[in-house]
């Protein structure tokens, strides 16, 4: 069970500044969801036994087999930059050294 010192210590840590109601709300849900965990992890591992582990890894990607050639797409992009110096954007120096 979490105390009202774990949410002030977990709103401090976030630094999110929460009104009292909001606070008890936070204690319920996170409550409620730590709750959920615990029942998961008390569940059955459903790879144990009959099943691989390699049996629920697939690849889900595709084939590239029409890949872009490179650099075709340069031009066209460079064209929609405000400003540009040779095939490079420029941009707002935001960093200082």
């Amino acid at each position: 069970m979490l105390t009202k010192n774990d949410i002030n210590n977990l709103t401090n840590l976030a630094r999110i500044d929460l009104t009292e109601e909001e606070k008890d709300k936070l204690q319920k849900d996170l409550e409620s969801i730590l709750g959920y965990i615990s029942e998961l992890q008390k569940a059955p591992n459903v790879t144990e036994g009959h099943r691989s582990e390699s049996y629920y890894l697939k690849n889900v990607t595709r084939s590239d087999d029409n890949p872009n050639e490179p650099g075709g797409n340069t031009e066209k992009i460079l064209e929609e930059a405000p400003k540009r110096r040779d095939n490079l954007f420029v941009v707002k120096k935001i960093l200082d050294n």
